[in-house]
This record gives C-alpha cells, sequence and structure tokens, in this order.
C-alpha cells in the first residue's frame, strides 16, 4: 500500500485557513498571559509590496494587532511562519522581521509553527545573531516555536475551542483514538452550529477530510451519528453564494436587473451587519470578528431590528441569546 504524499501546499493553506479563523483562540490556547485587542490581517498588503516573495510568503500570516504590554497599549506586527518539516528558520524568519519592519515600522513578533509529525529528541534553536556592539556583545533576534504534536491529542479534545480539537488530529494521538477525535469535532460543531459561518464550516469538513487517517466511509457514519449530514448542503450553499456573487457583479456589468437587485439586497445586509457588529463591539467591548458571523444567517430586517434592541441590553450575551432565539424562529418558519 503505498504512502499517502503530503502536499505542503494544501497542508499550510489548511493551517493558515485555521489560525486565522480562530486566530483569538489560537492565542488563548499558546499564549494565554497575553492580552489582544483589535487586529488586522495584512497578507495582501505584504505581498503587494514584495511581490518576489509572493510564492514563499503564501503560506504566512501577518497581522497587524494591538497588544497589552506592561499595561500599556501598542500596536504590534504578528508574523506566523507555517513549517511542515523540521527546518532551521532562524535566517528566513529575521528576514521576514526586516520585511515587516520595512513596510509598517512596528515592533515584530515571529512566531514558527512546526506542523510535521516526527518526534523531535533535540529542539530547535529560536535564537538568530544579527548585530554587535561594544557593551552587549552578540544580539540576538528571538522567536516563539510552537511544535503541534508535542501535545497530547487527548488534552486538546477537552478543550472548548474548536481550533484544539482540529488540532487534535495533529498532535500525537497515541491514546485516543481517529474515530473518538472526529466524532468530538463534529459532536461540538453540531451544538455550535447555529453560531457558526458557513465558511467555518467548509473548514471543519476540509481539515477533517485532509488529516483524518480513517476510511471516508466511517467519517460518513460519524456525521450521520451526530447529525452534522448537513455540512455537506452548507458546503455547497457556500459554493452557491460565491456563484450567485459572482454573478451578481457580472449581471451590474451588464444591467441586468436581476443581478442588480440581488446586489442590492446583498449591500444592504452586508452593511447592516458591519453597523450592527461595530455598535456591538462598542457597547459591550469586545471583537466585533466575534459578532459577523453570528450574524450570518440574520435577514436584513431582523438585524435592524437587533439595533434598536440593543439599547435594552446589558451584555452581549444578552445579544446573543437574542440571535440564537431568531435563529430558531427563523428555522420554524422555513
Amino acid at each position: 500500500m503505498s504512502k499517502k504524499k503530503t502536499n505542503p501546499k494544501s497542508h499550510d493553506s489548511l493551517f493558515k485557513w485555521l489560525i486565522s479563523s480562530y486566530l483569538l483562540d489560537f492565542f488563548e490556547h499558546y499564549f494565554p498571559d497575553i492580552i489582544i485587542g483589535e487586529f488586522t490581517f495584512i497578507d495582501k498588503e505584504f505581498i503587494s509590496k514584495y511581490k518576489a516573495l509572493k510564492e514563499s510568503l503564501k503560506g504566512d500570516l501577518f497581522v497587524a494587532i494591538e497588544m497589552e504590554i506592561n499595561q500599556i497599549w501598542h500596536e504590534v506586527i504578528i508574523h506566523i511562519e507555517l513549517e511542515s518539516k523540521r527546518s532551521d528558520m532562524r535566517k528566513r524568519v529575521f528576514q521576514y522581521l526586516c520585511y515587516g519592519w520595512l513596510l509598517k515600522e512596528l515592533p515584530i513578533w515571529s512566531i514558527v509553527v512546526y506542523t510535521d509529525d516526527a518526534k523531535w529528541r533535540q529542539s530547535l534553536p529560536k535564537s538568530y545573531w544579527y548585530a554587535f556592539t561594544k557593551e552587549n556583545k552578540k544580539i540576538y533576534h528571538e522567536f516563539d516555536i510552537i511544535k503541534v504534536n508535542k501535545e497530547k491529542s487527548k488534552d486538546l479534545i477537552q478543550k472548548k475551542s474548536l481550533l484544539c480539537k482540529l488540532l487534535a488530529l495533529k498532535a500525537d494521538d497515541t491514546d485516543i483514538s481517529r474515530e473518538d477525535i472526529i466524532r468530538d469535532i463534529y459532536q461540538t460543531a453540531h451544538e455550535m452550529r447555529d453560531t457558526l459561518s458557513d465558511d467555518q464550516l467548509l473548514l471543519i469538513d476540509q481539515f477533517v477530510d485532509y488529516y483524518k487517517k480513517i476510511p471516508q466511509k466511517t467519517v460518513t457514519n460519524i456525521k450521520k451519528e451526530v447529525n452534522m449530514s448537513f455540512v455537506a448542503t452548507t458546503i455547497t450553499e457556500h459554493y452557491i453564494n460565491i456563484g450567485e456573487e459572482l454573478g451578481e457583479k457580472r449581471g451590474e456589468k451588464r444591467g441586468e436587473k436581476r443581478g442588480e437587485k440581488r446586489g442590492e439586497k446583498r449591500g444592504e445586509k452586508k452593511a447592516a451587519k458591519r453597523l450592527i457588529a461595530k455598535l456591538m463591539a462598542k457597547k459591550f467591548n469586545i471583537q466585533s470578528r466575534r459578532v459577523m458571523p453570528r450574524l450570518d444567517p440574520l435577514r436584513t430586517d431582523d438585524i435592524m431590528e437587533l439595533g434598536e434592541d440593543l439599547l435594552a441590553m446589558n451584555t452581549y450575551e444578552d445579544a446573543f441569546q437574542w440571535i440564537d432565539n431568531r435563529k430558531r424562529l427563523i428555522k420554524v418558519r422555513r
């Protein structure tokens, strides 16, 4: 039986998708003592500036983020390097630090995430000698290293975060079966289905499919057991929505009234979502990114009604409960 070859590009792109979708969970799990605020992904800006590095940068994440350091808020650029094999990354990481500083002139926090399956007997160095002074002698750039399979799958699967549960597929699964990991992932997704976006559901299915290491028939049976067979429909709808958006843009260019009407309706809903997300973020002091996915299933009228009811709400839990109740009502009416 031939061994399945890993496609590094698919591998890195899946992990980039995972971390960018659950960035807050990523920091909460690996760096629980770090307090972060607003953040923006700047990958496209980075690639646009350094076009010659386009291919090598595709698997990396660059984030402009607010961090509380010594009780003072600072803006920092975070570079997350994803590496699927054991490699000395010191020189490369320092080079990207330089590019990042030239682009933004802000401090850079470098993090290397190793996702390979090997069990390391010895850790890799995580500092790079780049300068010298008379007083301090050698000056080093230091960065953080995360080795995903250093953790136990059985411990990760106990976490509430879907990021941790998905990481369990790449961690040390010595004491737990693949079936149990995948069952727990889909069971949690089923319990959270009203709060997950189409994109997140698509990520879960793609991630499980790539790292399952069990027959597809077994995965299909697990999904049926936990009532997650609807994910396939959701993914199909995800692509249909993308196709409709493309059709609307073409329709607008050709002057088709149907395309224009659809585009207007979608534009209205998108604007309403952004407005309510900003209002909730400001009122309850939370990340607007926590709000946006929850608003996806709501209609424009629902979103505007939520905006009116926000005035009487005291916590973001009240708002989330309102959203969940409205989603259930929409499903009943359908």
